[in-house]
C-alpha cells in the first residue's frame, strides 16, 4: 500500500457555470435563497482568499458606518426617537462583521501540534454567530410588528423617516450583494451568511419605507402590516443561512464535486477503479480523501507517482481543494477490496 501525504497547491481553473432560474421568480428566489455555490468560481490561495475575505469585511463596514451616520444626521434633523432606536440598531447590526473579521485572520495561521488542520473551522463559529444574529432580526422584528398592530403607534416626520429607511436600505443591500458575491468567489458560507444578514437590515430599513409611505398615503395599519412581511422575509433568509452554515459544520459539499473528483481519479493511468472519495471544507478551503485501487504488479514507487499524479490532477480539478491525501492498494483480481 502506498501513501501520499497532503500538499498546498495553487492554481487557476476555469470558470464554473450555474443556471439559475430566469424571471421574477427566478430573481426572487435568488433573494431569498441565493443560489449554493459550493464551488468558487475563481481560485485565489489561502492567504489571498482570506485577505479577500477581510476586505471585504472592512469595506462592508465602513459602508455601512456611513450608512449609519447618514441616518444619524436624519435623526439630528427630525428629532425622530423611533428613528434614532433603529439607527442604533443598524449601528450594532454592522459591528457584526468583527468576529467575522477575526475569524479570517485567525485562518491564515498555520497548523499546529493541537490544531492540526489549522484554523479555518473559526469562520463555521463564525458563521453560527451570523446566524443568531439573523434569528434575532427576526425576533425583534416579528415582536415590534404585534407590538404596533395591538398598540398603533404614531409616526412624526414620515418624510425625514421615509428617507432614512430609503439610504438604510440602499446601504445594506450594496453590502448584502458585495459580501454575498465574495463569499461565493473565496469559496466562505459564513461571508455569505453575513451578507444574508446585511440583507435582513436591508429588509427592515426597507419596512421602515414603506411604512412611511403608508402612513403618509392615510394607512397606519401598513407599518405593522409590513413588519410581519419583513418578519416572513427575514425567516426565509435565515433557513438558508443555517443550511449553509450547517452544512459545513456538518462536512456537508456539494455531491458534483465528489463525482468529479471520481471521474478525476478514475481516469489516471494506472488506476484500477476508485474506492471512496471523502471531502470536507475547512473554513473557505477544500480537504479530499481518497482511496485507490492501482495495478498490483507496480513496486511501491510506481504506485507512490500514480497517487501523486492523481492528487495533482485532483487539485486542478475540483475547485478549490487546496489538500489531498490520496491512498493506493495494490487490487487483487479485480475487486473493489484489498487486504
Amino acid at each position: 500500500m502506498a501513501h501520499l501525504t497532503r500538499h498546498d497547491h495553487t492554481h487557476t481553473h476555469e470558470h464554473h457555470h450555474h443556471d439559475h432560474r430566469p424571471g421574477l421568480r427566478g430573481v426572487i428566489k435568488e433573494v431569498f435563497a441565493p443560489h449554493s455555490h459550493d464551488a468558487a468560481d475563481s481560485v485565489d490561495n489561502a492567504l489571498e482568499s482570506s485577505a479577500a475575505g477581510i476586505r471585504a469585511v472592512k469595506i462592508s463596514l465602513l459602508v455601512l458606518s456611513l450608512t449609519a451616520v447618514a441616518q444619524v444626521v436624519i435623526v439630528v434633523v427630525s428629532g425622530s426617537v423611533a428613528l434614532a432606536a433603529d439607527t442604533i440598531h443598524n449601528f450594532s447590526d454592522a459591528l457584526t462583521a468583527v468576529p467575522l473579521w477575526i475569524a479570517f485572520a485567525l485562518s491564515t495561521r498555520a497548523a499546529t501540534r493541537r490544531y492540526t488542520y489549522g484554523f479555518g473551522r473559526v469562520e463555521d463559529l463564525a458563521g453560527l454567530f451570523v446566524v443568531a444574529m439573523i434569528a434575532l432580526s427576526a425576533i425583534i422584528a416579528g415582536y415590534e410588528a404585534v407590538i404596533r398592530l395591538i398598540h398603533p403607534r404614531v409616526i412624526d416626520h414620515v418624510g425625514w423617516v421615509a428617507l432614512a429607511g430609503l439610504i438604510g436600505f440602499i446601504g445594506n443591500e450594496w453590502v448584502a450583494l458585495y459580501r454575498i458575491r465574495v463569499g461565493r468567489r473565496i469559496g466562505s458560507a459564513a461571508l455569505v451568511a453575513d451578507g444574508l444578514h446585511a440583507r435582513t437590515d436591508g429588509f427592515t430599513s426597507l419596512a421602515v419605507l414603506f411604512s412611511a409611505l403608508g402612513v403618509a398615503l392615510g394607512f397606519p395599519l401598513a407599518d405593522p402590516i409590513v413588519g410581519l412581511l419583513i418578519t416572513v422575509a427575514i425567516l426565509a433568509v435565515l433557513r438558508t443561512a443555517v443550511r449553509d452554515v450547517f452544512r459545513r459544520l456538518l462536512d456537508g459539499v456539494d455531491p458534483h464535486l465528489v463525482e468529479t473528483a471520481e471521474r478525476t481519479l478514475a481516469a489516471r493511468p494506472g488506476v484500477r477503479s476508485v474506492r471512496s472519495v471523502r471531502m470536507r471544507w475547512i473554513g473557505h478551503r477544500l480537504h479530499a480523501d481518497a482511496e485507490l485501487d492501482v495495478d498490483p504488479r507496480l513496486n511501491l514507487s510506481e504506485a507512490h507517482h500514480i497517487a501523486h499524479e492523481a492528487e495533482h490532477d485532483l487539485t486542478h480539478a475540483v475547485p478549490k481543494l487546496t489538500t489531498a491525501l490520496i491512498h493506493a492498494y495494490p487490487a487483487h483480481d479485480g475487486a473493489a477490496d484489498a487486504s
